[in-house]
């Protein structure tokens, strides 16, 4: 009974809410077709699995799922999703589908030669294509019919859930204090018993805890602990400010608290939630403090501490943490070689001179699985200096991608 009224209040109540008013939910998700899809997703799925073979299918998933994070769009708001117009899309896509992508692979016609005497070469895409499941969907030579929908079906739901990627901290700070909040007033209402509370108080406190720096389970700080406290702390700026609050947050202090919630439930992600309202107060209670680990020093810097100027630093740094475009990699297709090996290169726009991780090769393997032919990866430092990083080749139509 007790975890039945936590999830109710947390899940029903809190993130219910939190999907329906936030800006990125309402650009990016529509609720009411996302359930009718993903029946047709699952169903398509087990369809293929049954024709083609568990295998087949399972490789083709792992594939997709390695790269749902380059598989979204960030800029455009895409078309919402509709079941009858998916069912009538997927009806009509072998048909054409297919020769469309062979028409795009079909021999050119020789290019007039320019006055220098070198044939004219235009680049395929004209504009790099950050979206590699998208690329791939549309391109890949070899992928037949259903195998582009399942690209289709992986893409669309990693766009579907790329705003629970930019609001974990707020998202779940904000169920977490919803059920606290609505769990302890039934409490002082006398509708809950002491042994209720014990259970439910016991959960709570697991799931806000946050490991210190030298635990074995440490992994960067808890989003429901900061969460939570960042909601908690912005209820008592509003309701009990003191002086420090009324510099920091002279919009806020004193202002009621609800409008304020609402406010910024609406129209905030993790990145500008936390460089709007993280507080002094919640960065000494957290014992934060900023370490420069620069690459061309062999010594580290504690570059802010817990003073004026220290605050604000740690509150922009830990903001940029938060930022997508400084957590992920900036890897785009850049050119493929129509009229050559049908070679596919992508290029990394380097950050802060920050190399790509140790899984690129494995990743390399699997844009080197949908794709079919030679991927070739390119980094791209701060001063415009390219250099090939990797090359996964793949030797036969349907073999694995070799090195």
């Amino acid at each position: 009974l007790t975890m039945q009224g936590l999830v109710i209040a947390h899940a029903a109540y809190g993130h219910n809410s939190f999907f329906k008013g936030n800006y990125l939910f309402r650009t990016w998700t529509n609720a009411d077709a996302i359930i009718d899809y993903l029946v047709f997703a699952r169903n398509y799925i087990s369809q293929c699995e049954e024709r083609y073979g568990e295998e087949e299918v399972e490789l083709l998933l792992d594939s997709c799922h390695a790269l749902m994070n380059l598989g979204v769009d960030r800029y455009k708001r895409p078309p919402k999703l509709s079941l009858a117009k998916e069912k009538l899309r997927q009806q009509e896509r072998e048909e054409y589908l297919q020769a469309q992508v062979n028409d795009l692979w079909r021999t050119l016609p020789a290019h007039e030669i320019r006055p220098e005497g070198r044939p004219e070469r235009q680049r395929f895409p004209a504009e790099p294509e950050e979206n590699l499941l998208y690329f791939i969907e549309k391109n890949a030579p070899l992928l037949e019919p259903w195998q582009r929908e399942v690209v289709r079906i992986v893409r669309k739901v990693a766009q579907y859930f790329f705003p629970q990627r930019q609001t974990q901290v707020m998202n779940e700070g904000w169920a977490t204090f919803w059920h606290y909040t609505l769990l302890n007033t039934l409490y002082d209402e006398g509708l809950l018993a002491d042994s209720f509370m014990l259970e439910f108080l016991q959960s709570h406190t697991n799931v806000v805890a946050q490991p210190p720096y030298n635990s074995r389970w440490y992994n960067g700080l808890n989003p429901y602990a900061l969460g939570f406290a960042m909601w908690r702390d912005i209820r008592r700026i509003c309701e009990d400010p003191d002086d420090e609050d009324r510099r920091w947050f002279p919009e806020i202090a004193g202002s009621d608290w609800r409008e304020t919630f609402d406010f910024a439930m609406r129209n905030f992600k993790d990145e500008s939630f936390i460089a709007q309202y993280l507080s002094p107060k919640i960065m000494r209670d957290f014992r934060l403090f900023a370490v420069l680990d620069d690459d061309r020093d062999d010594k580290l810097k504690v570059s802010a501490i817990h003073d004026e100027s220290g605050f604000q630093r740690v509150r922009q740094i830990l903001s940029d943490q938060y930022n997508l475009g400084n957590r992920e990699p900036n890897i785009q297709v850049w050119n493929v070689d129509l009229r050559g090996d049908r070679s596919l290169t992508l290029r990394h726009q380097q950050h802060q001179r920050r190399p790509l991780g140790e899984s690129t090769e494995e990743v390399m393997k699997h844009i080197a699985r949908l794709w079919g032919f030679t991927v070739r990866l390119e980094t791209v430092d701060e001063n415009g200096r390219r250099e090939l990083v990797h090359e996964t080749r793949v030797e036969k139509r349907r073999n694995s991608p070799e090195n």
